[in-house]
C-alpha cells in the first residue's frame, strides 16, 4: 500500500490535528521529503507531537519510518514527471528539474553501494555506547544538528561538539565505549579531522558519514558510509546525507523499539506538561 492510500484509509480516524497533518503532508508530499517534524508541525499549524503522534496512528514505529515511507513514496511516483517536466519546461526552469534529479540519482545510488551490515552494527553501536558524540563543521553543521537533535529524542548522553569552546571537555570524557559521529563533506574542515584524530586517540569508536572512501575522515573512521553532495545548482546539498543518517534512526526504532518509544513517551510528557507547543 503506497503512503497516500495509507493515509487516505486511516483519514477517518485520525484527529483533527492529525487530520491536518495528514492534508499537509499530502499536498506537499514532495515538498516535505527532508522535513523533520518540527518543520512539519510548524507549517501544518500543529505540534511536533502531533506529527508523533500521527506516524503511530498510521502504523508506522516512528517518525523516521514514516519519513522512509515518504521518500520511497515520492522515488517511485516523481520521477518520470521531473525528467517529463525537464524537457518541457525553458532552459531557466531546467535547473530546478536537474537539482532534483541530482538529488533523486544521489539517493539511489547511495542504495546501492551500501552495506546494511554496516547499518545495523553501526545502530548497535549507537544504542550501546555510553555515550555519543557528533562532529560536523561549516556546511556539515546542518546535518549534524540535525542528527543530534533527533538522536537525542530516542537516548540519552547525546552531544554535539560546538562551534567554539567546550571541544576539550567533550573529549577527554569519551571511553573506549564512546561513539562518535563525524559528518564531513567537501571542503573538509580541519577542525573535524583534528577533533576525529583526537576522538580516535581517546578510544572511541568512529562513524563517518562523507563522500569518499578515502577521505580523510573515512580513513580515520571503524565505519564509513559514503553518499554523495548535489552540486548542480553550485551549492551543497544535505539531501541524500539526512537520508544517510535517518536510515540510522530508522534501525534504532526498529531494533530498539521498546527503548525508544518509552524516552519518546516521556519527552511527549514533558512537552505536554510544559505546554511547549500550540496545536
Amino acid at each position: 500500500m503506497s503512503f497516500e492510500q495509507l493515509v487516505k484509509e486511516s483519514f477517518s480516524q485520525l484527529s483533527s490535528g492529525q487530520k491536518k497533518v495528514a492534508t499537509f503532508l499530502l499536498d506537499n508530499v514532495e515538498k516535505v521529503v527532508f522535513y523533520t517534524a518540527v518543520q512539519i508541525g510548524r507549517e501544518a499549524e500543529v505540534s511536533e507531537t502531533t506529527v508523533i503522534r500521527f506516524a503511530y496512528a498510521l502504523g508506522f514505529k516512528g517518525f523516521s519510518e514514516m519519513q522512509a515511507a515518504i521518500q520511497q513514496y515520492v522515488l517511485e511516483n516523481s520521477t518520470s514527471r521531473f525528467i517529463e517536466d525537464a524537457q518541457n519546461h525553458d532552459e531557466e526552469s531546467n535547473i530546478f528539474a536537474r537539482v532534483l534529479e541530482r538529488d533523486i540519482a544521489n539517493l539511489r545510488q547511495t542504495h546501492h553501494q551500501l552495506n546494511y551490515q554496516d547499518v545495523w552494527k553501526a545502530v548497535d553501536w549507537l544504542m550501546q555506547a555510553d555515550q555519543v558524540l557528533i562532529v560536523g563543521y561549516r556546511a556539515s553543521y546542518a546535518a549534524a544538528h540535525w542528527f543530534h537533535f533527533m538522536l537525542s529524542m530516542i537516548r540519552q548522553h547525546v552531544s554535539i561538539v560546538p562551534l567554539s569552546s567546550e571541544i576539550e571537555e567533550r573529549i577527554i570524557s569519551l571511553t573506549e565505549k564512546s561513539v562518535v559521529v563525524v559528518i564531513s563533506f567537501p571542503r573538509y574542515s580541519k577542525e573535524t579531522i583534528e577533533i576525529t584524530e583526537a576522538c580516535k586517540k581517546m578510544g572511541a569508536r568512529i562513524i563517518a558519514a562523507t563522500d569518499r572512501a578515502l577521505s580523510p575522515v573515512s580513513r580515520l573512521s571503524d565505519l564509513s558510509f559514503i553518499t554523495d553532495i548535489n552540486n548542480v545548482s553550485g551549492h551543497y546539498s544535505n539531501a541524500s546525507v539526512i537520508n544517510l543518517l535517518n536510515l540510522l534512526l530508522a534501525g534504532i526504532e526498529e531494533k530498539y523499539s521498546d527503548q525508544t518509544k518509552d524516552r519518546i513517551k516521556k519527552v511527549e510528557a514533558l512537552y505536554s506538561q510544559w505546554d511547549i507547543f500550540e496545536e
